[in-house]
């Protein structure tokens, strides 16, 4: 097997063979080049210590030379150069209590989490595969190197990692590994939120979002999202539904575009409705005000996971307005619908709104999806015609109404407010000349 390595990260590792030492590229590389994916980085693993590494190279950063890693630079590129290192015990099951440097790279290999992740691989000597990770690779699972319980037990993340490897590669978790990732989930309570939120957007923007369901059935969610345990466990007796709660879910996630704001907002947006699931005398389902339920309870799920501010924002806002339905299909109704969610919302409601309709009843869909292209038409051919539907599109600003005689202070807005509402009615009075001729001050 030939693995074709870039040329700065081949110098790098000839230098160390020209010094008397072993290197190779190690890791996520070899394995995403053999499935003939790009690789995000090309590290290398080789048994010169750290302080022997930095003697060749010129130009080296300390990322992490604790654990034995220097990085390398190579112009603007950058390469992580690692030495064969044997873990200790781990204490907290996140960080080991020590690094041992060793000069065996099986050694180094025997460590690591996934037999995907466990070969090696340089121009001289070829692959280096002592786990079979190359026939996991044909054969599409995830499996641990070694015991799986003694690899979750050294690190939690590993356990939620195994089920984001599957999404990413569509593979299937092999059994024993499956049974420990049940087994040890509850660890997942002990690492960081950050290091959760980061596996779970890499799951979530996957080519298989709905591989979330193995999180559900193997205790995942209970311990990272219970709020999502308690949607699986809400029926929704409706006509538009088929399904409970957090079905509905997941299907709305698979039917979204491969983007981080509208898969959480996909995955989130009736997150409220087991909060407010009220039967009727028919034994009818209602979720009355789900969406502004789910905004505020979606708001802190982020939170917690340590999302951004924008991030959370966003999906929050598309929450609340995901079941604005009551849209008149003509020009004046779908540009208040734009004024009152958001020109920069709006094509992502959209997107939500096609979803959560692919996501019901099969024998009510079709209806619901001729009204959405009509709409989207409509909004298509506003766009064409550049109404204005935000302020920065009024033809008059702040500064316009202070020249034309304003004070400066809240009123000011307000009256641009007004202004814009009256040009979203008739878009051909959006003329700096008649906007300040209806000014009475």
């Amino acid at each position: 097997m030939i693995i074709k390595i870039p040329e700065k990260a081949n110098q790098i590792i000839a230098r160390l063979v020209q010094a008397g030492f072993e290197a190779y590229v190690v890791g996520g590389c070899v394995r995403d080049a053999v499935l003939g994916r790009p690789a995000a980085d090309w590290d290398i693993t080789t048994n010169a210590r750290p302080e022997q590494v930095k003697a060749l190279f010129p130009r080296t950063i300390d990322t992490g030379i604790q654990h034995g890693t220097v990085t390398v630079m190579s112009g603007k590129e950058s390469f992580e150069v690692t030495t064969y290192r044997i873990d200790g015990e781990y204490c907290d099951g996140r960080h080991p209590s020590e690094v041992i440097f060793t000069p065996s790279l099986l050694e180094d290999l025997k460590r690591r989490d996934f037999t995907i992740n466990a070969m090696a691989y340089n121009e001289t000597e070829g692959l280096v595969d002592a786990f079979n990770g190359i026939e996991d690779l044909k054969k599409g699972r995830i499996r641990c190197v070694g015991e799986p319980g003694e690899r979750f037990t050294e690190d939690g993340l590993r356990i939620l990692r195994a089920v984001r490897f599957s999404a990413q590669l569509g593979f299937a978790i092999e059994d024993r590994t499956r049974e420990a990732v049940k087994k040890f989930a509850p660890g997942l309570s002990r690492i960081s939120a950050e290091r959760i939120q980061t596996e779970l957007v890499k799951l979530l923007v996957s080519d298989h979002p709905d591989t979330f369901r193995t999180l559900y059935d193997t205790g995942i969610t209970a311990v990272i999202l219970p709020e999502f345990d308690a949607c699986m466990e809400t029926p929704q007796n409706h006509p538009h539904h088929c399904c409970c709660v957090g079905e509905h879910l997941l299907l709305t996630v698979q039917a979204i575009e491969r983007d981080k704001v509208l898969r959480l907002a996909a995955l989130l947006h009736d997150i409220g409705k087991p909060g407010v699931r009220l039967r009727d005398e028919q034994g009818i389902d209602h979720f009355h005000g789900h969406g502004d339920t789910g905004a505020e309870l979606a708001g802190g799920i982020l939170r917690r996971l340590r999302f951004d501010n924008d991030t959370i924002c966003r999906v929050k806002h598309l929450i609340r307005v995901h079941d604005y339905r009551q849209i008149p299909l003509t020009a004046k109704g779908v540009r208040r619908a734009v004024f009152r969610i958001g020109k920069e919302y709006f094509p992502d409601y959209l997107k939500l709104r096609r979803a959560d309709i692919l996501a019901q009843n099969p024998a009510m869909q079709q209806e619901k999806l001729e009204t959405l292209k009509e709409l989207e038409k409509i909004y298509g051919q506003i766009l064409k015609e550049q109404s204005c539907l935000s302020l920065k599109e009024l033809a008059v600003t702040g500064k316009d109404l202070i020249q034309a005689g304003m004070k400066p202070g809240p009123e000011l807005g307000e009256i641009l407010d007004k202004m814009l509402e009256l040009v979203i009615e008739r878009p051909e009075c959006n003329t700096k000349e008649y906007l300040l001729s209806q000014l009475k001050i």
